[in-house]
């Protein structure tokens, strides 16, 4: 099974989001802020991460940064980064920060497993 590492502060958006997955067939691993983000990733080794981006305290980029400067040489874990700030450059902030790809939010949750699956292919 594809272990998803779901970091999101919105309990209704993580809720949807375990609604769409799991019988998708993901294992999905939880942290509802970026000050546990770092731990989980660590802890639970996930295949990608599914990051949003406006996190209170320790941002989805910053989280994101941490990761990349954490992995070692033969370790990329995906990140696809999604945000409801729409804001022209979040885009380009994002990948900057290391993610792999970028959703806006609302986001449509069978684009979001389709999304997932590309990137997915992409990294391995």
């Amino acid at each position: 099974m594809t272990r998803i590492l779901v970091v999101e502060d919105d309990a209704r958006n993580r809720q949807l989001y375990r609604d769409v997955l799991i019988p998708a067939g993901y294992t999905v691993v939880e942290a509802v802020d970026g000050e546990s983000a770092i731990p989980a990733w660590r802890e639970h080794h996930p295949d990608i991460i599914l990051l949003d981006i406006g996190l209170p305290g320790i941002s989805g980029l910053e989280v994101a940064r941490q990761i990349r400067r954490s992995e070692k040489d033969d370790e990329h874990v995906p990140i696809l980064a999604v945000t409801s700030y729409t804001a022209g450059d979040d885009p380009e902030k994002a990948f900057a920060a290391g993610c792999d790809a970028y959703m806006p939010k609302p986001v449509n949750l069978e684009e979001l497993k389709t999304k997932l699956e590309e990137v997915l292919k992409l990294a391995r």
